[in-house]
């Protein structure tokens, strides 16, 4: 898959949702399932989802990069600023023509 997020956890909810259908099958009770399979599936995750983990983090960490300047660059909220500057001078052009 492209998207660490959506990997990483699609793993870590389907460890945690077959630990827990296994637990259940051995007739454990369903609070005490969910708190071991939870557990047991955390554990399992940090040994062996060390790659989808780390392709998650190096996303965040370039997201939350910031340029030379010491601020941080996001395309998005530029589009979003721009787009918001665009609409108030339009709104001030509408009610001056009033």
């Amino acid at each position: 898959m492209k998207n660490p997020w959506l990997s990483y956890s699609i793993l870590r909810l389907g460890l945690f949702a077959a630990l827990f259908g296994v637990l259940m099958l051995l007739d454990f009770n369903p609070f005490f399932a969910a708190i071991i399979a939870a557990s047991v599936s955390f554990a399992i995750s940090l040994v062996f989802l060390d790659k989808q983990r780390r392709a998650m983090s190096e996303q965040v960490a370039k997201k939350l990069a910031r340029n030379d300047a010491g601020s941080y660059t996001d395309p998005e909220s530029d589009l979003e600023n721009q787009i918001l500057d665009h609409s108030e001078v339009d709104e001030r052009d509408t009610r001056s023509d009033k």
